[in-house]
């Protein structure tokens, strides 16, 4: 080993000597404003299992504010899954979050990121319980802001089915810093510091109209793929699935789809209680579209509602920070 190294210096003097020594830099490329690329790296870099059904009642229970931090059971997880805390993190930092999924050839959400997004959430929450236990306050609320951070960024820029994820993941969060709050953890500095952060998130988290204009897109380009096939059952054939009734769909058939995928995603850009009053409307609309289509629409309460427990936690949360 040792010559090894020896032969690699020798190169390296010969070719600084060859081109100049004086004229050589040692510069990293410049970094990336891309927050999913330090994500990636994260997921990938968590460990595989998190504990045993034990741990992960242990966990659910400290999230809850139930039972107080235990660093002997807990602290060891959290310090096999640093790396992908500590990536996440700094991925959280930066400006903007572009996953790198090309929807427009089919490709959907890997189920398994989804997982771990979920699973490096619920850790890096209890990071922040384990800062605060220690005495930390304020390294507790940056771990927190960040995973609320990356919750959002989960939560944007895919179909439904990841602001699903990302909301469920704002549900862990945020209840999370409840609990702390109302048991006086707190100082009022890093409690003015989360209320300023949490004043500025959304009252459903992110833009949800955003998730039903991609699921649109892709059911879209699927339904127009049906309509121009010389044999649509083949389409689901390929894929393992039986054929609907209805093939291939009209332009009527089209037209309702995109009436009521297009009414939805706007009832989601209002107000929840607003939204929550087209309900009945919007569910008669899906209730009337033909059998191919009925199988791609989204339900437009299962986001509303979503949205309703994200906007009802957030509240709570402004009123524990408000409270003395």
């Amino acid at each position: 080993m040792k010559s090894c190294r020896r032969r690699l210096l020798v190169v390296i003097v010969g070719v600084l000597a060859a081109t100049g020594g004086a004229n050589a830099q040692a510069k990293f490329p410049p970094d990336s404003d891309n927050a999913a690329l330090r994500y990636w790296a994260a997921l990938t870099e968590m460990r595989d299992k998190v504990g045993d059904d034990t741990t992960q009642e242990l966990l659910s229970a400290t999230l809850k504010g139930e039972i107080p931090w235990d660093e002997n059971k807990l602290g060891p997880i959290l310090d096999a899954n640093a790396g992908a805390l500590q990536a996440m993190q700094r991925g959280a930092k930066l400006p903007e979050c572009v996953w790198g999924l090309d929807y427009r050839l089919g490709v959907s959400t890997p189920a398994h990121m989804l997982m771990r997004a979920r699973s490096l959430e619920r850790l890096n929450t209890v990071e922040g319980i384990r800062e605060l236990a220690k005495g930390n306050g304020e390294a507790a609320v940056n771990t927190w802001l960040a995973g609320i951070r990356f919750s959002q960024d989960v939560g944007r820029g895919g179909p439904v089915i990841v602001a699903m994820v990302g909301s469920a993941m704002l549900t862990d969060i945020l209840p999370a810093i409840t609990a702390q709050a109302r048991q006086g953890k707190l100082r009022p500095a890093q409690k003015k510091a989360l209320y300023e952060a949490i004043q500025q998130l959304p009252e459903d988290g992110f833009d949800w109209g955003i998730a039903w204009g991609v699921e649109y897109a892709i059911a879209d380009q699927f339904l127009h793929q049906l309509q121009t096939s010389s044999d649509p059952k083949a389409i689901y054939e390929k894929y393992g699935y039986d054929a609907p009734k209805g093939l291939p769909p009209t332009v009527d058939e089209l037209r309702a789809y995109e009436e009521y995928m297009l009414a939805a995603q706007a009832a989601l850009r209002e107000p929840v209680s607003k939204a929550r009053a087209r309900a009945d409307d919007l569910e008669s609309k899906m209730r009337r579209l033909a059998e191919p289509e009925l199988l791609l629409a989204t339900d437009f309460s299962q986001s509303n509602d979503a949205r309703a427990r994200v906007a009802t936690q957030r509240e709570e949360l402004v009123r524990a920070l408000a409270s003395n």
